[in-house]
């Protein structure tokens, strides 16, 4: 059962995420079990080499999560999560998929792949949430 009644209401319930609003991340998709989250890429989330910090697709994997998560249970924490950065963006746009994977009592297990814009897969986590 969703926590939220459509796009728009969890749109406005995230809206108060600073971090993820300041940074660029933006819902796209929310549906039952899963969420598809987006990040324009700048100037602004780039390091002093120019590539893109991990912080910042950490941040959209982590948005993405709880977009997700919160959309099954309300509220949802991420107790541990594993990242594997598997290549550069070369595109300049991050698109994150998180699809469930266990939906349990207590806990819940999510996997969050993220792509760019030209296909390339940039990073993929694995979220443990425990809800309280």
């Amino acid at each position: 059962m969703a926590s939220f009644a459509d796009l728009q209401e969890a749109r406005a319930f995230f809206s108060g995420d600073r971090y993820a609003m300041d940074t660029g991340a933006t819902l796209e998709e929310l549906y039952d079990g899963g969420a598809v989250c987006t990040l324009e890429l700048t100037e602004h989330h780039r390091n002093a080499e120019g590539g893109v910090m991990g912080g910042v697709i950490f941040t959209l994997m982590d948005f993405t999560f709880a977009t997700a998560s919160s959309n099954m249970h309300r509220p949802t924490v991420a107790q541990q999560v594993s990242v594997n950065y598997l290549s550069a963006p070369k595109g300049g746009r991050l698109t994150a998929r998180a699809a469930c994977r266990k939906d349990g009592r207590t806990s819940c297990v999510y996997q969050v792949n993220v792509e760019d814009d030209q296909g390339r897969d940039v990073a993929q986590a694995v979220f443990t949430g425990f809800k309280l």
